[in-house]
């Protein structure tokens, strides 16, 4: 189904396509690109900063990919970055997945993304938006469509997001209702302070999509990543593997075996433990 001729769903065939968890009052419907059936199956929002660093494309994609191959949908905003990302994750995969536009479909936004948008649908996706097909896109109307993704998810992961992120608005749309997850990293990057704050005020850390399904409460949870050699391979990472080859540590011992400060250490060994190369409960081991 084309961009400029989406179906409008009301209200009470989203709900009835979501089941139990409801579309709520998020609005009276949306209007469609494409077919929401995968809308019926566990939906996981992933989402974050359109400025994504390529270690945050890649932790999105990956999470889309399997988290699509679990049989879950995955949910964006098609915006640039983080969100083009999980989207074309899950269509690796093979899984739905459902975009939904802060403007209509026939003033699409971000127009880099249009074809992105196609293939979605062509995949058997939906392309959503709440906004009538004539309008055109303006900056409180992103507010509103997080809200349509907190509404029609039934978790929310966060990649990367700055302090002042549109991200951090799709999460507290979440928050209190469905599971909240983020994604840490560099505890002094910019691009991941929103994370940190949402660890920070209870948020679940996501070191892989497994961490996901568990929140999800659901059974077969997936197994930990293969270790990404691009991380192995930093002289830290490596330094650091080494000194945990002679059995469990803790950071305040790595710290001095590294002979660097401690927030370089900290960030290494989270990049080790999300890539499952590490564990870490209450002492560091090597896997």
């Amino acid at each position: 189904m084309p961009m400029d001729r989406p179906v409008f769903l009301p209200r009470d065939a989203l709900e009835a396509l979501r089941g139990e968890r409801g579309f709520g009052g998020a609005a009276k419907g949306l209007w469609c690109a494409g077919d929401p059936a995968g809308l019926s199956r566990p939906c996981v929002a992933i989402v974050g900063t359109r400025a994504a660093t390529r270690y945050g494309k890649r932790v999105a994609w990956e999470f889309a990919a399997e988290l699509g191959k679990a049989g879950c949908c995955i949910l964006s905003g098609l915006a640039l970055g983080i969100d083009a990302a999980a989207h074309e994750g899950a269509l690796e995969a093979g899984a739905p997945t459902a975009g939904v536009l802060g403007s209509g479909h026939g003033h699409f936004f971000p127009e880099r993304n249009r074809a992105l948008a196609e293939r979605i649908a062509a995949a058997g996706g939906a392309v959503l938006s709440p906004f009538e097909p004539a309008q055109p896109a303006f900056p409180h109307q992103f507010l509103q469509r997080n809200g349509i993704v907190a509404a029609l998810a039934d978790a929310v992961v966060v990649v990367e997001a700055p302090a002042r992120s549109g991200a951090l608005n799709t999460a507290s749309w979440a928050a209190g209702r469905i599971p909240v997850l983020a994604v840490p990293g560099d505890v002094d990057r910019r691009h991941v302070a929103g994370c940190h704050a949402l660890i920070r005020d209870g948020a679940t850390l996501a070191r892989h999509p497994a961490d996901v399904l568990e929140a999800l409460g659901l059974t077969n949870p997936l197994p930990l990543p293969l270790t990404d050699p691009a991380v192995v391979e930093d002289p830290l990472a490596q330094a650091l593997l080494g000194a945990l080859d002679g059995g469990a540590s803790d950071i305040d011992d790595l710290v001095a075996r590294a002979g660097v400060g401690a927030p370089a250490v900290m960030a290494a060994l989270t990049l080790l433990e999300l890539n499952g190369a590490i564990q870490r409960d209450g002492v560091i081991v090597r896997r």
